[in-house]
């Protein structure tokens, strides 16, 4: 039985608006790589390429031969697709007849669909930071105290550390807070008054403003960074210079692991851990170490936080696709692709038939990447 689901799509859509959504402002604020034509086999690989920062001549010398060029090295990095998201709805031929004395089976199976992309969505929503607050090249703020107590200077700093590692300021860049975090923002007298503010939006609707041309925005996908166990580790680099991201260490025990926040004795900045301690060194994100340190320095694993992050769109990615088939295709006895209105997402649902059953599947394989950290920076909570 053909067009199953296209004569059915109006109830899907109907339901994802009433089904009730939790914020997913990190999704709506990476870039979004999606097909609703191509597909992949879990454990793809994307490529993508990435310049380096050029030598500039300081001297120039006239003549009649026109110079070489300084040869260039033009990095590769990849992302695979290592995330499968299913979500599987059985029915009965019988449990169709029951559930149509009352409600109705069409607006059952679209409420279940809209909480299939719901749960899928929330998902994405989770993979993806993980993704950004791991990649990130340095912090701001204090680690279990939730921003935005007394002003929105944090906005500021947070930006500065964007800007100072060379992101692009051209309104692309995002703010994405916790709950808690936005209800702080949110009480601040001077953004509720519309003199000052400029507008009643955040006053009578509540909504974020763009702040220090950031985007503000929420995510209820931001968790808690639980931090490792390492201690009493020292610096083992006499010749640490800026810019350095491998960091080589000894002496101490015990655990540091990506997204840890790491600080040097004799400097302030707060580095964001990429790649976990291993074999006596571990990465921290571009554009690394902004000041030399100093062999045998102490190196401090800050205390466990909540992740709000800040990125470029074009710092982090989000990869989603139908998964593979056979030629011919399966058991399918129809194939929608849907977008989500609520997070742009574009996901696949198929009916399969079976012996007085059916079956309706919303699926996706997908992988989130940050592929600059110095367009990324963790504001603590």
């Amino acid at each position: 039985m053909a067009n199953v689901l296209t004569n059915l799509a109006a109830d899907i859509y109907k339901a994802a608006d009433v089904v009730g959504r939790e914020q997913v402002g990190i999704i709506t604020s990476v870039t979004l790589n999606s097909s609703d034509s191509e597909r992949v086999a879990k454990g793809d690989i994307v490529r993508s390429h990435f310049t380096r920062t050029p030598t500039v001549n300081t001297t120039f010398a006239p003549s009649m031969t026109i110079p070489e060029g300084t040869d260039q090295t033009v990095d590769t990095k990849t992302l695979i697709l290592n995330q499968y998201a299913s979500v599987q709805i059985p029915w009965t031929g019988e449990d169709i007849r029951h559930v149509n004395n009352g409600s109705g089976y069409e607006t059952i199976y679209g409420d279940q669909i809209a909480q299939a992309m719901r749960a899928i969505t929330n998902a994405m929503e989770i993979h993806t930071w993980g993704e950004i607050y791991k990649g990130s090249s340095r912090a701001h703020g204090t680690a279990g105290t939730t921003p935005f107590a007394s002003s929105f200077n944090e906005v500021a700093e947070i930006r500065q550390i964007l800007i100072d590692n060379g992101m692009p300021d051209d309104g692309q860049a995002t703010l994405v807070l916790n709950t808690a975090a936005g209800t702080k923002l949110r009480n601040l007298a001077q953004l509720q008054k519309v003199n000052e503010a400029g507008g009643d939006q955040m006053l009578r609707r509540g909504t974020l403003l763009d702040l220090q041309n950031l985007m503000i925005k929420e995510s209820a996908g931001i968790g808690l960074h639980t931090k490792g166990t390492g201690t009493g580790y020292l610096l083992n680099d006499a010749g640490s210079e800026i810019g350095d991201t491998t960091i080589n260490a000894d002496t101490g025990s015990g655990t540091i692991l990506a997204g840890d926040i790491v600080t040097f004795a004799g400097t302030t900045h707060k580095y964001v851990v990429n790649t976990a301690l291993s074999g006596g060194s571990f990465v921290i994100g571009d554009p690394g170490l902004r000041a030399a340190e100093t062999d045998n320095d102490a190196i401090t694993v800050g205390n466990s936080y909540t992740a709000n992050v800040a990125f470029h769109r074009t710092a982090v990615e989000l990869v989603m696709r139908a998964p593979a088939m056979p030629n011919g295709g399966d058991a399918a006895v129809d194939v929608l692709v849907v977008q989500d209105t609520f997070s742009g997402l574009v996901l696949e649902v198929a009916v399969y038939r079976g012996y007085m059953k059916t079956m309706i599947e919303v699926r996706a394989v997908y992988q989130a990447k940050a592929w600059k950290p110095n367009h990324i920076a963790t504001l603590l909570g």
